[in-house]
């Protein structure tokens, strides 16, 4: 059918960040050697068209991926972290407005960062800007590089099973394949299916 379209939703590769467990949004960090290593072990599905958070480790990744240019997109960057950009768990354990915020982090605001409404206004808002492209473009596979918080928010709402932000999880280099009506997806409903991605890694022969 002319309107059921895919958007494959791809977390970036393993950073430095990701190995030493700190907060990383906006924060342009590349992807590891062992990283690099992961991703080309991946055999990932053929996309009509390829979107990038501007990002330097999911420009990479998309590299990787695939060989057409992705088209970057600010709004899919990670939440914002703010005064805590590139620090540890244990290195802020004892401030109160982290303590806060780990109990409510969708009221709970970083100092200097996203609140958890603007991350998610301007993460649909870039999502909803891609499908209507996909409809006036008469496209029906894209693939998104992007984060996990962002990747976590989108399978919240688009998701065919009713899970929280909480409840989704996502791996470096790995994603999922979100499938479902155009018109329904616009108007903001849940995808028909879900599928995770890549499905197998490449063979050594």
């Amino acid at each position: 059918m002319d309107d059921l379209v895919a958007v494959g939703l791809f977390r970036h590769g393993v950073t430095s960040a990701n190995v030493k467990k700190q907060f990383c949004g906006w924060t342009d960090v590349n992807v590891t050697e062992e990283g690099f290593k992961a991703l080309r072990k991946m055999t990932v599905p053929d996309y009509e068209w390829i979107v990038s958070s501007d990002l330097t480790r999911c420009v990479e990744t998309a590299a990787v991926y695939w060989d057409q240019a992705p088209q970057k997109r600010k709004g899919f960057r990670e939440f914002h972290f703010g005064d805590w950009e590139g620090k540890t768990h244990t290195e802020l354990e004892h401030m109160p407005v982290y303590k806060d915020w780990l109990n409510d982090p969708f009221t709970v605001q970083a100092p200097g960062g996203d609140s958890y409404s603007s991350f998610a206004k301007r993460v649909e808002e870039a999502f909803q800007s891609v499908l209507l492209e996909m409809e006036e473009q008469h496209i029906q596979r894209t693939a998104i590089v992007t984060h996990s918080g962002v990747i976590r928010h989108l399978l919240s709402i688009f998701g065919p099973e009713k899970k929280s932000f909480s409840d989704w999880t996502s791996d470096n280099g790995r994603g999922y394949e979100l499938s479902g009506r155009l018109s329904a997806m616009r108007s903001g409903e849940k995808c028909i299916s879900l599928q995770a991605v890549p499905s197998m890694e490449k063979s050594n022969g």
